[in-house]
């Protein structure tokens, strides 16, 4: 699965440069026993299995060595995956992601082995591993170097807390539908203007969630301005 994955695209070019280092650890590779056993019933009745917590600390520890690292256990109970929280991971040395599976992991993993727990969404997933992927590929964007034009991911969708602005490519006329003109105008204050209130006209649409934090004077005056205009129509 991670192969696949890594194999390819951004994170692919950033290993082969050095950037960034990606491994795999199987679990299983840490358990002593023949049937190479990483879960068990949990006690209480429930039905399901949970990780256990030999294999898991012993894979960290082994892993970790005498390095530090942030241990991540990636589970629908963490803090929700979003641009700030990979820059923060982008920030660390290393990073270990345990990916969880089944019912969850034994609790001492979580209160005596991991550092923090980290989301990507509220829904469940068969497996952590693909919660793993979308992590390092988030991650990887906020490394020096990894993205061609470092200026493209200041003005990501979420970077700035907002939605991105609408982005346009040749043909300037398309099936009679045409790329805005300001665009062509030279006058790089209107266009940033223009591009803001787009922006902030798709998140008050789309995540009006997202408005909740303190906006700038410019931003909040373009967002009245989008208020009127829509009690106008």
């Amino acid at each position: 699965m991670f192969a696949s994955v890594f194999s390819g695209g951004v994170v692919r070019r950033a290993v082969d440069k050095g950037l960034m280092e990606v491994r795999v650890h199987d679990l299983r590779d840490y358990t002593h026993d023949r049937h190479r056993q990483v879960d068990d019933r949990p006690f209480g009745g429930l039905e399901g299995m949970v990780f256990k917590p030999e294999p898991v600390f012993r894979a960290v520890e082994a892993v970790r060595g005498s390095s530090p690292a942030r241990v991540i256990l990636l589970s629908p109970q963490g803090r929700k995956l979003d641009s700030r929280l990979a820059g923060e991971i982008a920030g660390y040395s290393r990073a270990i992601l345990i990916c969880g599976r089944y019912e969850g992991v034994d609790e001492r993993v979580v209160t005596s082995l991991v550092d923090e727990e980290v989301s990507i969404g509220d829904y469940v997933l068969t497996g952590g591993e693909l919660a793993a992927v979308v992590v390092v590929d988030a991650v990887s964007r906020f490394l020096p170097g990894v993205v061609g034009r470092e200026e493209s991911v200041r003005h990501d969708s979420f970077a700035e807390g907002r939605l991105d602005f609408p982005q346009y490519t040749r043909p300037r006329d398309f099936r009679g539908m045409k790329v805005p003109q300001v665009l062509f105008s030279g006058d790089h204050a209107k266009i940033g203007r223009w591009r803001m209130k787009k922006a902030l006209e798709k998140t008050l649409a789309g995540r009006p969630d997202l408005l909740d934090r303190i906006l700038s004077p410019e931003e909040q005056e373009i967002l009245e301005e989008i208020r009127k205009e829509r009690k106008e129509q």
